[in-house]
């Protein structure tokens, strides 16, 4: 959990999603910041050449960092369930699997290696 955390922390990329496996969301985090920071930039980059293409990317900014930032702020919030979920999903995985291998145990063991064969009459092992 606290590692979560610290991918929250350190930007808005949807990191910490992808860290707890919820891969949609995080993708549609990720494109939502890559156009709230061109739309940043856009907009520091028209404010010096024209007064209405700024305003069209201001609004765009405030169009899609207002709702990332809500959307971290409630994330916050629903780190925890989100840990809890993939926690209860991996132990129901490992479960299934004993399950599984109790239904179907390995038939008899192998032999981990053959004999050696027996050394040949008048045989002599090297000296070292």
């Amino acid at each position: 959990m606290a590692l979560s955390y610290l991918m929250l922390i350190g930007g808005h990329l949807g990191v910490h999603r992808f860290y707890l496996r919820r891969t949609i969301s995080a993708i549609v985090q990720l494109v939502l910041f890559l156009v709230a920071m061109a739309a940043y930039f856009g907009f520091a980059f028209a404010t010096e050449f024209s007064e209405e293409a700024s305003w069209s990317f201001l609004i765009l900014l405030l169009a899609t960092g207002f709702p990332l930032f809500v959307w971290i702020v409630v994330d916050l919030f629903l780190i925890p369930r989100m840990v809890r979920d993939l926690n209860q999903k991996a132990e129901q995985d490992v479960l299934q699997q004993i399950e599984w291998l109790r239904q179907n145990p390995p038939s008899a063991r192998a032999p981990m290696a053959a004999p050696a064969p027996a050394p040949q009459q008048g045989y002599q092992p090297p000296q070292l």
